[in-house]
């Protein structure tokens, strides 16, 4: 049974900054990711059925899981944030003021977000956002699960394992988090930070 379906992003193969040559595998990536969180999925169900889930292939298959799991999910993230037809992020905006509002300056927000995005080593760069409190948060994940804060969402995610840039910037990494930068779809950003905003309350006034 297959639980997840892939996504189309082919629309990000006109991505200014980005070339044809480099996304089409990064999208094929993002379909292996897919494919291999169902198949663990079917595989530790079978194992379970057939009273085989004691076994250290059952263990590992639950550990891998969320590598895979979250490897879909993160690229889903971050595709949809991306658009080939960006608009900057207005200063009037819910999510501008929001932003100035944890991080006392626009400029001090963005720059903190590039910063992590240029620490060494592969992995993600988050905003999240925390349920808990409402705050803002520029996170930073090693690799696919670690570093995933409790209790947060992730508002604007960017890919920097060496896949996502080495094709078209080398070790720039520099260009490309500015490229990523010029190309943020903040619609997409600021509707899952309004999804987040009416979760709270509602779980406050429920």
């Amino acid at each position: 049974m297959t639980e997840y379906s892939l996504k189309s992003f082919d629309h990000l193969l006109h991505l200014p900054g980005f070339t044809e040559q480099a996304m089409r595998p990064h999208l094929a990536l993002y379909e292996g990711y897919v494919n291999n969180t169902n198949l663990l999925a079917e595989l530790m169900r079978e194992s379970l059925e057939a009273g085989t889930s004691g076994r250290v292939q059952w263990a590992e298959m639950k550990r891998r899981f969320a590598w895979e799991f979250n490897g879909m999910r993160l690229h889903e993230y971050f595709f949809e944030n991306l658009t080939p037809t960006p608009k900057s992020l207005s200063a009037s905006s819910w999510l501008y003021g929001k932003i100035e509002q944890d991080f006392g300056l626009y400029d001090l927000w963005e720059r903190g977000f590039k910063e992590t995005a240029r620490i060494r080593g592969a992995g993600w760069v988050l905003l999240a956002f925390d349920f808990q409190t409402g705050r803002l948060f520029n996170t930073w994940l090693d690799e696919h699960d670690c570093g995933l804060m409790v209790d947060t969402r992730p508002l604007l995610v960017m890919d920097v394992f060496e896949h996502s840039f080495l094709l078209d910037y080398g070790l720039k990494r520099n260009e490309y988090v500015e490229a990523v930068f010029r190309v943020i779809d903040w619609t997409v950003v600021e509707s899952r930070l309004e999804g987040c905003m009416k979760s709270q309350q509602a779980a406050v006034t429920g």
